[in-house]
């Protein structure tokens, strides 16, 4: 089965504390996610620091160490958790993400393969492959950007026209770091 690590370790302190919990549509935010993933057919596995609150969940949790806390250290954890050839990377607050665009990110054969979107690379929804862990293990002391790394690794880049076709690419990859995020969120139909 493929596999979807949903990212869940960072702070959440733009939002006022931990985000995988708060209530979008009277859901957990990371429950939404968790769901696209399934819809998309790809195991759902959370990766979280030992002391992120998460609301409970009906499936794996993989424990990343408590630094550093940079989201490669999620992915290189989830990435090592794991005995698929490699998995789509979602962060838990992009509550609006379609099945059909994880299942077909999780298609892919290239190692990475990210998304842009309103001008902005989204590094955390994507492809990455297994293959990948000694290249990006090292990068963990260093803690680059995120798209710095996409781009030192060459990762493909999906365009909005071709993520089009799954739904709208602005409300499919809505974040929810703010408040006013939230409010937004809550606003979408």
């Amino acid at each position: 089965m493929r596999v979807a690590l949903v990212l869940a370790g960072g702070r959440g302190s733009r939002l006022g504390g931990q985000k995988a919990g708060v209530t979008l549509a009277g859901r957990p935010l990371i429950a939404h996610v968790v769901t696209a993933c399934r819809r998309g057919g790809l195991e759902p596995i959370v990766v979280a620091k030992a002391d992120s609150e998460l609301p409970l969940l009906d499936c794996r949790v993989v424990v990343e160490p408590d630094l550093p806390r940079h989201p490669l250290c999620g992915i290189v954890t989830g990435l090592r958790a794991i005995a698929e050839p490699g998995a789509v990377v979602c962060a838990t607050d992009m509550p609006f993400l379609e099945g059909t665009l994880l299942a077909w990110l999780g298609s892919l054969a290239q190692p990475l393969v990210v998304v842009r979107a309103r001008g902005r690379v989204e590094p955390l929804l994507g492809r990455y492959a297994a293959e990948l862990v000694p290249a990006l293990s090292p990068l963990l002391v260093e803690q680059p950007p995120m798209v710095d790394v996409i781009e030192r690794l060459g990762g493909r880049i999906v365009e909005e026209g071709e993520l089009r076709r799954f739904g709208d690419p602005g409300r499919m990859l809505m974040n929810v770091n703010t408040p006013a995020g939230l409010a937004r969120a809550r606003g979408v139909r």
